[in-house]
């Protein structure tokens, strides 16, 4: 079987293609499912805007595409956005 390459597939392709990859977006807090930006980003875009290391996230939704165990967990921690602390 031919390498999947998830790198330049937009999110909500991502999502329909492979419906199992799901649980990686919930179970990672991304709440890419039904954004209207999932049909415009990428994986690199939604780690880069939670603050996730792409190289972990990648390796999840491969795991869940190939229907394996990952052994990249979500983090324990949420990165929090600098706008949530900012001030008036």
């Amino acid at each position: 079987m031919a390498p999947i390459d998830i790198d330049t597939m937009a999110l909500a392709q991502l999502m329909h293609r492979w419906p199992q990859v799901l649980r990686v977006f919930i179970d990672w807090h991304l709440y890419c499912i039904g954004c209207p930006i999932a049909p415009f980003h990428t994986l690199a875009d939604s780690a880069r805007e939670h603050g996730y290391q792409l190289a972990d996230l990648e390796a999840a939704v491969l795991a869940a595409i190939n229907n394996e165990p990952s052994a990249a967990s979500p983090p324990t921690a949420r990165p929090r956005s600098a706008a949530i602390d900012a001030g008036p």
